[in-house]
């Protein structure tokens, strides 16, 4: 499983808009854990950790341990609403994971070896598709990420699904070997000829004189 982030919660008696109003009021951002088949959970967070954790690369595929108040519940942030002005956090959505039960997850994708690239020391451009990949994966064993090699790729070459380490006993979401990155050669840039002396435009190549006779 992937790193496994424990972050501390109270628990809120009441729901509904009111209270939910009034939990921000005292300073903490209302949360739901629902899922699992059991019945949701209300909690209320630190807005520290909420934007911590937010400003953290890949945090919709990271497992959170959430204690405090509650049973330790282990879970997925599903969505998050912001204040429309100040663009802070004002509700999280969490799924509770339950063992054994399979998840559809977006996991980033992290590239490695750039600076070995044949194509790209030659100056070329990885044109990244896809940051992240959905995928469908048992509840405990979420990766932090998969990997992609950039090491061999020369111009025109693919990072492709089947390329990606890390991915063993998942399935994507798209159901095809598609297209993650892609190496792309630098385009041709002509350079104009310097004008010459006195302002003329200099010709790119001077004429034979003509023969005579």
């Amino acid at each position: 499983m992937a790193n496994v982030v424990a972050i501390e919660a109270e628990v809120r008696t009441r729901s509904g808009k009111g209270a939910a109003r009034a939990t921000r009021r005292a300073g903490k951002v209302p949360a739901v854990i629902y899922g699992g088949k059991q019945e949701p959970t209300l909690i209320a967070l630190d807005p520290r950790v909420v934007v911590r954790e937010l400003h953290r690369a890949g945090w919709q595929s990271r497992v959170y341990e959430i204690n405090g108040g509650v049973t330790a519940t282990k879970a997925l942030i599903r969505g998050v609403q912001f204040h429309p002005v100040s663009d802070q956090p004002e509700h999280v959505d969490f799924q509770r994971l339950v063992p054994g039960e399979r998840i559809k997850v977006s996991v980033p994708v992290h590239f490695e070896n750039d600076g070995i690239s044949p194509g790209i020391k030659r100056g070329a451009v990885l044109n990244v598709v896809r940051h992240a990949v959905e995928v469908w994966t048992d509840a405990e064993h979420i990766p932090d990420q998969f990997v992609a090699d950039l090491g061999p790729l020369d111009f025109n070459d693919n990072v492709r699904w089947h390329d990606l380490k890390g991915t063993e006993g998942m399935n994507p979401v798209i159901a095809r070997d598609f297209v993650v990155a892609t190496v792309v050669p630098p385009t041709k840039v002509e350079v104009a000829a310097e004008p010459a002396a006195g302002g003329a435009p200099a010709k790119a190549a001077a004429k034979a004189p003509a023969k005579k006779g």
